[in-house]
């Protein structure tokens, strides 16, 4: 069995750090081995590298090793990519096709982003890891395939599988080995060798002396977060050797080519407190309701207070509750007039049984009902003078006097019939 350092020379691995090597060591024995890894880590610390080592350290090493990077290819087409298809069986299809699954029998298969998978194409691959057996898209035949599955992802695979994005039956089977990659900020002593074997590819590609960070440059280098982890700083790197002449780099010039971090925490706050902003909005809806019911409530309670004691006793003893209803009075002013009385009629044929809707210090009736009463009459009088005059005027021709009148001749019929005339 081949060193670590053996592995990390072979396969251009630059660092010393104890969670990288554990990582690779990790590889190297799982790698004579069937079993399924899953390889975890952020995006950009070269996790690509750990099923290489697998497959060129296992007896497959001479089968296909193939690396497919799940998040690139349209949820429509990857079960056809994976699995093959057969002639006609969607639009486009003009001929069958043999799927990734087939094609590298007897290899390795890659599945980069396997947490970008839709969820029945993870049907078809726990199918796979269990028994080897697949069907290609439009067909009905079971085909067996011999293939290592080594998957790799960024994704939070616990929170997935809680959001029902993932199918936990499907992570216990990929992750029977787990293989975490540590972010480039863990691994601030490897940084600037990494830098410098970037440094050195470039003045090899492009004919130019290597750059060389200054002091204060190196410790800038290594303070610096790296969200975007390696492939971060060889972007950096490959910038600062072409666009610079000078080959002595300082801290200013590095830090103009390093993006503003605004902050240290993980992106995964950001997103935790989006996913909140509806619970937050509909606390204070619920909020304002309450406040609605409550204020309601006062003034129905201030409402029944003016039917029982009268306005003065009540703008006396509820100030507070008027104010904070209709807000602050004017000084030397009433929020409510005095209410008027009512003018009333004596009854003097009243009984027992009216005494409900009297007064209760004198039996009286309300003289707006009374007036009420004698205007219905009068306008019933009305009527009756307008029909008898539309009637003779036409000489008792109903239709005339009807259309004289602006109603039909049914109502008219109707209103002879009822006054009697």
């Amino acid at each position: 069995m081949e060193s670590v350092q053996a592995i990390k020379q072979r396969f251009e691995i630059i660092g010393n750090d104890p969670k990288l090597n554990r990582a690779v060591e990790k590889a190297i024995q799982v790698a004579p081995t069937d079993i399924s890894v899953l390889v975890t880590g952020e995006s950009g610390v070269g996790k690509e590298s750990i099923p290489k080592i697998i497959h060129s350290l296992s007896h497959r090493k001479h089968g296909k090793f193939i690396a497919v990077n799940c998040g690139a290819i349209p949820e429509g087409t990857i079960d056809s990519e994976l699995f093959g298809h057969e002639k006609g069986s969607f639009t486009g299809a003009t001929g069958s096709r043999d799927g990734y699954f087939e094609v590298a029998d007897g290899g390795t298969i890659f599945l980069d982003e396997v947490g970008e998978l839709p969820l029945t194409t993870q049907v078809r691959l726990l199918r796979v890891l269990e028994n080897g057996e697949f069907i290609k898209v439009g067909s009905s035949q079971v085909q067996k395939t011999n293939v290592r599955i080594v998957a790799a992802t960024n994704v939070n695979m616990f929170e997935a599988i809680e959001k029902g994005k993932f199918r936990e039956d499907l992570f216990y089977r990929l992750s029977t080995v787990d293989i975490l990659l540590p972010p480039l900020r863990d691994r601030k002593e490897d940084i600037h060798l990494l830098f410098r074997k970037f440094a050195a590819d470039f003045a090899h590609k492009y004919k130019m002396p290597p750059i060389k960070l200054e002091d204060n440059a190196v410790e800038l280098l290594t303070k610096y977060r790296w969200s975007g982890n390696i492939r971060q700083l060889r972007n950096i790197a490959e910038q600062i050797s072409v666009l610079e002449t000078k080959r002595e780099i300082n801290y200013q010039k590095l830090a103009s080519y390093l993006p503003q971090e605004s902050s240290n925490l993980p992106s995964v706050i950001g997103s935790k407190k989006a996913e909140n902003d509806f619970s937050t909005e509909r606390e204070i809806l619920y909020k304002v309701l309450f406040d609605m019911k409550s204020d309601l409530n006062d003034l129905k309670k201030l409402t029944l207070e003016l039917m029982q004691n009268g306005s003065s006793k009540v703008q006396e003893n509820n100030k507070g509750l008027i104010q904070k209803i209709y807000g602050k009075a004017e000084e030397n002013n009433t929020i409510f007039e005095e209410e008027p009385r009512l003018n009333v009629i004596p009854n003097k044929n009243h009984t027992s049984e009216d005494d409900d809707f009297l007064d209760d210090d004198e039996n009286y009736l309300f003289a707006e009902t009374v007036e009420e009463e004698e205007e219905t009459l009068s306008l019933e009088a009305k009527e009756i003078e307008l029909i008898k005059k539309s009637l003779d005027r036409n000489k008792g021709k109903r239709k005339a006097a009807a259309d004289e009148l602006g109603i039909s001749e049914r109502t008219l019929y109707r209103k002879i019939k009822q006054y009697d005339l």
